[in-house]
């Protein structure tokens, strides 16, 4: 694979996660009841960036978990034969919450299936939203985040990297390509 292009920057990616924070608050139009829970591996970081402008802009401190879908994946034979489960961590409870699901990208929507399948057994909440860094396309489920940081039209072929400081040691979003 091939770099293409540097779809967002630090600054452009903080300021989409400003935009979403603001999106979620006129949406909900509180933070009654609000939790995030951040999909492994880069949405647990988006999620406590987004609950940190939350807070910045609202004053309050909202929940934030990690949820691990790893064991909920409809294509798990064919990601791995010994898949690395690293642990869901809601120490909250979800019953009639509003439930914000995290994510750094949005393809096909198995993964945010997934997350659903995962986040149900854990309780019931009134409520779950999905956000999505950047939303590249191709679905195959009927699946569409309500909160997205940027839309990029892409070919199959092609490959969107998230890359944030917290497990890359650098915060942009790359486009690379056969």
């Amino acid at each position: 694979m091939e770099f293409r292009a540097e779809l967002m920057d630090k600054a452009a990616l903080e300021r989409a996660l400003v935009r979403i924070a603001h999106q979620v608050l006129e949406a909900d139009r509180s933070t009654e009841g609000l939790c995030l829970l951040g999909i492994h591996t880069r949405g647990v970081p988006l999620a406590r960036r987004l609950a940190a402008n939350i807070q910045a802009l609202e004053g309050t401190r909202v929940p934030v978990g990690e949820l691990d879908i790893t064991l909920y994946r409809d294509d798990l034979t064919r990601v791995s034969d010994a898949p690395v489960v690293t642990g869901t961590k809601v120490p909250f409870g979800l019953e009639g919450k509003t439930v914000l699901l995290c994510d750094d990208v949005i393809f096909t929507g198995r993964t945010a299936r997934a997350a659903m399948d995962a986040t149900m057994r854990l309780g019931r909440p009134a409520r779950i939203q999905l956000f999505c860094l950047v939303d590249r396309g191709h679905r195959e489920l009927p699946i569409r985040p309500d909160f997205v940081g940027k839309n990029v039209p892409t070919a199959r072929s092609e490959v969107i990297s998230v890359r944030l400081e917290e497990t890359d040691g650098e915060t942009c979003v790359k486009l690379f390509g056969r």
